[in-house]
């Protein structure tokens, strides 16, 4: 069996929603990351958030029994401090609004992470803090208002967590975006930054990327020529997948992780006005999309699916009355 990772030699994960859900490890990961090293696949681990060091991410990593070292995950600061390191002189000041993680990344870096404006920083870097003083957001809404230039490690309006959906790192920046009448320079996903770091420091020629959100993960492949694969275990689902522009759609669809160790799902068109993927067979011929047959467990409702995205991303159909038939996906 020819499974889907084998046209790739790397595999680069998001975090949040696709390998843990907070303190959880989602189903199949850990099984399926082992599987993957074991046959020569580099495993690489990639997230916006600038909350935590790459070290304490791995450490993370390692207590839900994932295999994992700090050289093993690229986050949002390391594309950033790239970006620090082309724009300003080394040891330059940095008003840091984020975690004390950013902080000591961007001073790992050579810049002098500073606190105030009378510091006279030469940027303002902004990252996702899960307990942000209302105070670092005013600071850097002045320091940006005085001219400083502003960066910010990701765009993500929410996070997945096992209670729910939360605020962002986007949420935060929108703060001091109410207050100014500039955008910040992005590192994170959908933007380059971060995937060309990742590209990098994994020494990766053709890896393939799996993630959950359509505006970030799948985005940020699509920018720069990366396979995708979307899984339905964070923030997005069938609905986004549809309403899905160019821009943000995937090279693959799976239920979770473990869909990198299956066959690589296909779609034919028929001559009779049909779709088919797998044994799923919908008829298009009126241009609504129509299932010929109840996929009645996960695998026929993802062909199903796939099929349905087939038909409205390049044929025009619409697919009003498929998705409440595919209630195994969220």
């Amino acid at each position: 069996m020819t499974r889907l990772v084998d046209a790739h030699d790397a595999a680069l994960f998001d975090l949040d929603g696709v390998i843990y859900l907070g303190p959880h490890v989602i189903d199949g990961v850990t099984s399926t990351l082992s599987e993957l090293r074991a046959t020569g696949i580099k495993v690489g681990f990639v997230t916006n958030n600038a909350a935590r060091t790459p070290e304490a991410v791995a450490a993370h990593l390692v207590e839900l029994d994932i295999e994992a070292v700090g050289t093993d995950v690229v986050n949002s600061t390391q594309a950033t401090v790239r970006m620090l390191q082309a724009d300003l002189e080394p040891g330059s000041s940095v008003l840091v609004v984020g975690t004390e993680a950013l902080e000591s990344q961007l001073r790992e870096g050579g810049f002098h992470p500073v606190r105030s404006l009378h510091d006279h920083p030469s940027a303002v870097v902004q990252g996702y803090h899960p307990a942000i003083e209302w105070n670092q957001l005013e600071t850097g809404a002045i320091a940006v208002q005085n001219g400083v230039p502003w960066y910010a490690t990701n765009p993500d309006m929410t996070r997945p967590t096992e209670r729910g959906i939360l605020p962002g790192c986007g949420s935060q920046v929108a703060v001091i975006r109410a207050c100014v009448n500039v955008e910040p320079r992005m590192a994170g996903k959908p933007y380059r930054p971060l995937m060309d770091e990742t590209v990098l420091r994994l020494g990766a020629d053709h890896p393939i990327f799996v993630g959950d959100r359509l505006d970030t993960d799948i985005m940020g492949a699509n920018a720069v020529g990366m396979a995708s694969l979307f899984v339905f275990t964070g923030a997005h689902g069938k609905a986004d997948l549809v309403a899905a522009d160019e821009s943000s759609r995937p090279t693959h669809i799976g239920f979770d992780v473990t869909a990198l160790l299956q066959p690589t799902r296909v779609v034919d068109t028929l001559d009779d006005g049909r779709v088919r993927c797998g044994h799923q067979v919908l008829d298009v011929s009126s241009g609504q999309v129509v299932v010929l047959e109840d996929p009645v467990d996960v695998e026929s409702q993802l062909d199903a699916l796939w099929a349905t995205l087939h038909a409205v991303w390049h044929l025009g159909c619409t697919a009003d009355a498929v998705l409440d038939r595919l209630d195994l996906l969220r």
